[in-house]
């Protein structure tokens, strides 16, 4: 389920909800899934960024995995590679990358479906990160990228946007401010202490919409990877 990395060359995560929908694993990503739901009972989540404290946590693993269990549930869903730094989801859907997120926002585009590419299951589209730019904190925090969020808020019910990690760089508290909500990836063994604290406190800092913490990789039992934690405690 990690999302390895050999010499900063990204492969493509497991896409379990697809491959084996049936399995414990899939069944805790659509918990996750029905706990979101719950925890914003009283407004309409419709932009959700995905983000960790580091490397190799799980978080495009389990974006690309709630984007399928929110869109087998029947909500029209994109995914965004907003990873421009490391991508992972063209790779992961197996899709060109030559337009994407960051073509969208250096031309400035108002026709989505020029950017945007079908998956292989109904209601999801992904949005790739497109050929890398030189600056991609100034593109996500621009004009461009809100008009580029209000063009995707028409066409769909839901917008998962997979994050670099928020103690690296600043793209993802750029983006937790503006979206509707924000989930903290962390992982058994892998995820340090202090750097989740950091994550914390950044996105705090940033005024997000924290609905909690995905821990993965749990070693309590072989048959639960994920649990999802949810309310106000940081």
């Amino acid at each position: 389920m990690k999302n390895k990395q050999v010499k900063g060359v990204t492969k493509p995560v497991s896409l379990i909800t697809l491959s084996d929908s049936s399995s414990p694993i899939s069944e805790q990503y659509r918990t996750i899934r029905t706990n979101i739901q719950f925890s914003i009972t009283d407004r309409n989540l419709k932009t959700l960024v995905v983000t960790s404290s580091g490397p190799g946590e799980g978080k495009s693993t389990t974006s690309a995995n709630l984007a399928v269990v929110f869109a087998k549930s029947g909500l029209k869903v994109l995914l965004v590679d907003a990873d421009m730094r490391k991508p992972t989801v063209a790779k992961t859907f197996n899709l060109m990358n030559h337009t994407g997120l960051s073509t969208l926002l250096s031309e400035g585009g108002t026709i989505l479906s020029s950017y945007t590419q079908r998956s292989l299951m109904d209601n999801l589209d992904v949005m790739t990160s497109g050929p890398k730019p030189p600056n991609p904190s100034e593109m996500l925090g621009s004009r461009r990228m809100q008009d580029a969020m209000n063009l995707m808020k028409e066409q769909y019910d839901l917008i998962i946007f997979d994050m670099p990690p928020v103690v690296a760089v600043t793209d993802a508290q750029i983006m937790s401010s503006v979206v509707d909500g924000t989930i903290l990836v962390v992982r058994e063994g892998v995820s340090n202490k202090k750097a989740a604290q950091k994550a914390a406190q950044l996105l705090d800092m940033a005024n997000a919409n924290v609905l909690g913490a995905i821990y993965n990789g749990a070693s309590r039992s072989s048959d639960q990877g994920y649990y999802y934690y949810y309310g106000t405690e940081k």
